[in-house]
């Protein structure tokens, strides 16, 4: 008898509860009200700002001279987004792809004047301002914003490895006698190192220069710092 008391009494209970609980939930769905809460909307928030672009800290500065022997700075960038890559001429091996990949961006973005491109030579004691010149002229360069540098090799190699700290290093067992990475690095209008998130939420840091996607990735980010 008790059992069934409280069998009716627990009844009771979830009736009351359904009277007063489900007419509020169906006004809810009705007025598209249900995921609108203080908690999913700092997610979506979080969510909209991750597909920003990072900033990794200030670019390195340089001085350096061009293929016209004139003497270029980070400052002569200023106010620009640009893309930065260590090559050298004679290179056998990843450059040919690196100078391809470039010329895709210049002509992407050809006649912008808050866009600009830096090539700098790992080797600086052949690649000679007029070496340079000469190189430029065979790649079918165009921009007059794409500056082909030159100058003091340890400058070059502190530049490389601790300033942007992208690999570059001789190497006699290796054909062409040096190494280096086949990465971009993309910088902003202020001067800032920027990059996109990989799929797994970490920043990527440097752009492939060597892969269809990373050249597709780095032109798409590349406009996005131009509306900035």
């Amino acid at each position: 008898m008790f059992k069934n008391k409280s069998y009716i009494g627990i009844s009771l209970v979830i009736l009351v509860f359904g009277i007063y609980a489900i007419p509020k939930i169906v006004d809810r769905i009705q007025n598209n009200n249900v995921v609108k809460s203080d908690r999913l909307d700092k997610v979506n928030s979080a969510e909209s700002n991750d597909e920003s672009l990072i900033k990794i800290g200030p670019a390195p500065k340089f001085e350096l001279v061009n293929q016209d022997n004139v003497k270029i700075s980070n400052e002569d960038y200023k106010g620009k987004v640009y893309v930065l890559e260590f090559f050298f001429t004679t290179c056998p091996s990843i450059c040919p792809k690196m100078n391809a990949s470039m010329l895709d961006i210049e002509q992407g973005f050809f006649g912008n004047p808050n866009f600009g491109i830096v090539s700098i030579s790992i080797d600086p004691v052949h690649d000679t301002p007029a070496v340079l010149k000469t190189h430029a002229k065979f790649l079918g360069v165009k921009s007059s914003s794409w500056n082909f540098l030159t100058g003091d090799k340890e400058y070059i190699y502190n530049l490389a490895n601790k300033g942007f700290n992208l690999y570059a290093g001789e190497n006699s067992k290796v054909n062409g006698g040096f190494e280096h990475s086949g990465l971009f690095a993309l910088i902003d209008k202020n001067g800032d190192i920027r990059c996109r998130k990989d799929d797994f939420g970490n920043p990527i840091l440097y752009y492939d220069g060597l892969d269809k996607k990373g050249v597709r990735d780095i032109q798409q980010d590349i406009k996005v710092l131009l509306n900035e």
